[in-house]
């Protein structure tokens, strides 16, 4: 009877604490809204919506075949086609997880396309223009053809 007892006591402790465990940080909104210009960028092919989420200096970087690979956001930002991939209506993308401490965060990323299904870990740092991402890994797994 006292081990019932002290679960049903450890239950509802548990269910007490859920409002607060379930919780956001305060700054989750913020960093979302970022990472949402970002996933924006893939969905539009709009190079304005990737400028509105990267840092001026950040850096993107990927292991390809063996070999360390980096380029700029820049870079990265004018290979924005400015339409929607022919296959959009096919691609999925969503914001995994997201960390915050202080003025710091990271983010991971899914994005499920046809032939691939690529992973993005970025981090972000609160300037004084809002949150942004300075830096990304992105890790691509192809998709078996059918």
């Amino acid at each position: 009877m006292y081990r019932l007892i002290a679960t049903a006591a450890a239950g509802a402790s548990l269910l007490a604490a859920a409002p607060v465990l379930a919780q956001t940080h305060p700054e989750e909104a913020a960093v979302r809204a970022t990472l949402e210009h970002y996933l924006a960028g893939h969905a539009t092919g709009q190079a304005q919506e990737f400028r509105q989420a990267f840092h001026d200096e950040a850096r993107l970087q990927w292991v390809r075949d063996g070999a360390y690979g980096q380029r700029s956001d820049d870079d990265y930002i004018a290979g924005a086609s400015g339409k929607p991939a022919g296959d959009e209506a096919q691609r999925k993308r969503w914001i995994e997880s997201i960390d915050i401490t202080g003025s710091a965060a990271s983010a991971k990323i899914i994005l499920d396309y046809p032939n691939a299904v690529l992973t993005d870990y970025m981090q972000l740092l609160r300037t004084p223009e809002g949150w942004k991402i300075v830096n990304k890994i992105v890790d691509a797994k192809p998709k078996p053809k059918p």
